[in-house]
């Protein structure tokens, strides 16, 4: 209990710090999955099994939006109704939202088994790649029901009061992963069967701690049998709030289906491998922006919910000046050393070849989608979803898709090539993103007046104590 009142009385600094750095840890370990079976595949296997990965890597973002729609929503909701002082509506939103996760999880885990092959050619899967990645969809598709478990409980054990436990889950499962992934692909020399093994073993491993958590009778929130009735407007709220991640990565999934069938066409299997590396890349950096707001996120919910406005503001600064600053050191190294950063994942000449440029392109404007990024997530915490998720699809939806096919196509019909155009493409969403995100924070600066009062959907019904 000390912990959360702390969200209202510690210094803003420090409790950044306390909360973003196990965050941004267990973000940047997340990401440490896909980025381990890349060298370890690209080191041992080959190109095409790279690349066949990378045909997956839209599909387990679907998986990892499940996660987000249940898991963001239900932390940042449960920030927010314990600033409120609420501990039984905090036990609800977390029976509530596991509820919510088995049902999700079971329902794509089912529906990738019955329509796989349909599935991966959709994303890009060509005669050569489609064989490496359904080994690897068949082998991991299980361990991604126990993804969306450890998304949901991870973020809300941070956001009741456990930032620093919620990081050691993750990173126990990162370590794990490297382990297994060392001992199925380069000793026993599974291939990319290996990788997906070490993927599914290390997911469940990091489910079940998370779960044992809320077992324990001496954590602050716990499983109650109370909590476990379902409350429709428990699900409506905790959805409302999660789908602006939710439908970001479920766009992103679909855009880089886009991406993989642009790039066969302009640049064949080795560009959507050198994509794969790329968006690796990029990903690590989103991760470690998305780690720095998830630590924000408990924090601007709570004083939100208490009212406390000037606190409230002070993270929002703080947040984005730390943000953008990691997008501008992302966006140098990118630029300075691209063949450094590609040489981890692959020491394929062609590879290399088209994926320096990319990775350039790609990466440039890496402080603008910091800045982005924390709009969208700020907006989130403090249950203004509307304005995350105009704001998490607007590069996405409303400016990749359409000009997506409108750059390469000029560029080519002025004499370039294509696959320039399409690395050129991402380049100018990214700004076109930050312009609209600008706007719509201009919109909402009444947040941070002292005399603003946050509505809360609801309150008699949700904070009853029998209801």
């Amino acid at each position: 209990m000390d912990s959360i009142r702390e969200l209202e009385t510690k210094p803003i600094g420090a409790l950044l710090l306390q909360y973003a750095l196990p965050a941004v840890i267990t973000q940047v370990v997340a990401s440490i999955y896909n980025i381990v079976d890349r060298v370890f595949l690209g080191q041992y296997v080959g190109a095409l099994a790279i690349a066949g990965l990378a045909i997956t890597l839209p599909i387990m973002n679907i998986i990892h939006a499940l996660g987000s729609l249940v898991g963001v929503g239900a932390s940042s909701r449960m920030s927010i109704v314990l600033g409120r002082k609420d501990v039984r509506w905090a036990e609800k939103i977390l029976g509530n939202s596991m509820l919510l996760t088995f049902f999700f999880g079971f329902l794509f885990v089912t529906g990738g088994y019955l329509f796989m092959d349909h599935i991966l050619q959709m994303f890009g899967a060509s005669l050569d790649t489609i064989g490496y990645a359904r080994e690897y969809m068949q082998i991991v598709l299980p361990g991604m029901f126990f993804t969306t478990v450890t998304f949901n409980l991870t973020g809300l054990i941070r956001a009741s009061g456990y930032p620093t436990k919620s990081m050691w889950i993750m990173a126990g499962g990162a370590v794990l992963n490297i382990f297994l992934d060392a001992l199925f692909i380069s000793a026993f020399d599974w291939g990319i069967a290996g990788a997906a093994w070490a993927t599914t073993i290390s997911m469940f491993s990091t489910a079940v701690v998370a779960v044992l958590h809320f077992v324990n009778p001496k954590s602050f929130i716990r499983f109650k049998r109370h909590a476990w009735a379902p409350k429709l407007y428990i699900f409506r709220n905790v959805l409302l709030i999660g789908m602006s991640p939710f439908l970001m990565n479920f766009a992103a999934s679909f855009v880089v289906a886009l991406l993989n069938r642009q790039l066969i066409r302009y640049g064949g299997d080795l560009a959507v491998g050198a994509y794969g590396i790329v968006n690796t890349y990029a990903m690590f950096l989103v991760m470690f922006i998305l780690g720095i707001c998830q630590g924000m996120q408990p924090i601007a919910g709570y004083n939100y919910g208490a009212g406390h406005n000037n606190r409230l503001k002070h993270v929002f600064t703080l947040t984005m000046k730390v943000s953008v600053s990691v997008g501008i050191i992302g966006a140098l190294l990118a630029m300075l050393m691209p063949r450094i950063i590609l040489r981890a994942f692959t020491d394929s000449d062609p590879l290399l070849d088209i994926g320096v440029p990319a990775l350039r392109y790609l990466n440039v404007m890496m402080p603008l989608i910091a800045f982005t990024i924390t709009n969208s997530q700020f907006f989130q915490s403090i249950d203004k979803p509307w304005i995350a998720i105009t704001t998490s699809l607007s590069r996405q939806v409303l400016f990749l898709i359409p000009l997506m096919f409108v750059i390469p196509a000029i560029r080519v019909s002025m004499g370039g090539d294509g696959l320039t155009g399409v690395w050129v493409t991402c380049m100018v969403c990214d700004v076109l993103g930050a312009i609209l995100a600008a706007g719509l924070l201009l919109t909402q600066l009444r947040v941070f007046h002292p005399g603003y009062v946050p509505p809360l959907r609801k309150p008699r019904k949700e904070a009853g104590p029998k209801d």
